[in-house]
């Protein structure tokens, strides 16, 4: 329940979770998630190592089912490719400069030119759709569809949050505004040095 509760709230790029766990097992966690994040990627990590179970985690939209004891170094190379396979067809540019700054897509990384900022993966995904249509108002359900799946409520909530963080990291620079277009999108606008 808690775990349902943050994923609402906050929104995740990847979701392991066990089978066996008190008041809802795994799979009923996966059900509710699919209603909401039905692209999400989905790891099952169990003890349950029957051929019934792992059938179970997969009909459940698993895209893996991982049987304890596991190896962590293959699970983290799991994982990128998890990760990296939704992208893998998709063309997007190394590199972005606008203003004072350089965006490195493939490490996150953007610079103003004196300190590197390290991007969380969903924060990355949102400044490169906006730098997409740089001074242009981006349909809110677009963004929601290409990055988190769909454009449900929790969803739109969780975009929320991340057009504020990426705000925060342009706040000491008037050149780079992302502002919400009330009723229709969001937008970056790139002024002048």
């Amino acid at each position: 329940e808690d775990a349902l509760n943050k994923f609402r709230s906050s929104g995740y790029d990847l979701v392991m979770t066990d089978v066996m766990m008190p008041k809802k097992d795994g799979f009923e966690l996966v059900n509710e998630i699919r209603k909401e994040s039905p692209r999400v990627p989905v790891i099952f990590i169990t003890a349950r190592n029957r051929r019934e179970d792992m059938i179970k985690g997969y009909q459940k939209g698993a895209m893996d089912y991982i049987t304890k004891p596991l190896d962590s170094e293959l699970l983290i190379y799991k994982i990128k490719a998890l990760l990296g396979g939704a992208r893998r067809n998709e063309h997007v540019p190394e590199l972005f400069l606008f203003g004072r700054w350089k965006f490195e897509t493939a490490g996150r990384v953007l610079h103003d030119g004196k300190e590197n900022f390290r991007l969380s993966p969903r924060e990355a995904e949102l400044l490169l759709a906006l730098l997409g249509e740089k001074n242009s108002v981006v349909k809110k359900s677009v963004i929601l569809k290409k990055i988190w799946g769909d454009d449900s409520y929790y969803n739109a909530r969780s975009m929320d949050v991340y057009v504020t963080r990426l705000r925060g990291r342009f706040r000491n620079d008037p050149a780079v505004v992302i502002e919400s277009v009330y009723g229709t999108g969001i937008k970056i606008s790139v002024g002048e040095l």
